[in-house]
């Protein structure tokens, strides 16, 4: 129920799913105004988890990692991440899902779509490190 639940959120935020899979509890949707592809929702009761690749890291630098930590604070929903391998930054932001409402819902997207806006050259430069 839960699946079909965000499925529908997802419609009526007007992104396109680019791919899902109720048995696995997943969807990717993207938003060419937004800035958002490849955003994988997640769909595992009792959380909805939302991650975002933003990009890799060629080597690791306390810099970056510094400066991506500090961004933290400033963000009022989710944060950023690592990968399980360290090499991937991603923002990720976790839910409960029993209570998700479509505000809620939709305050995770625009709190991506606000990073990314607000934060894009430094993300680049990161990228380019």
């Amino acid at each position: 129920m839960p699946f079909h639940k965000v499925e529908k959120y997802i419609e009526n935020t007007g992104f396109s799913i680019h791919r899902k899979n109720e048995e696995e509890g997943f969807f990717i949707i993207e938003s060419d105004t937004d800035g958002i592809r490849n955003l994988i929702i997640g769909v595992a009761p009792p959380v909805i988890i939302f991650e975002q690749y933003l990009f890799t890291l060629s080597e690791d630098r306390i810099e970056t990692f510094k400066a991506l930590l500090i961004k933290n604070r400033d963000i009022i929903h989710g944060g950023f991440a690592l990968t399980e391998d360290g090499k991937k930054v991603i923002f990720r932001y976790t839910l409960q899902v029993h209570n998700l409402d479509q505000n809620e819902f939709d305050a995770a997207i625009n709190s991506l779509s606000l990073l990314l806006s607000e934060y894009y050259e430094q993300l680049i430069n990161f990228s380019k490190r």
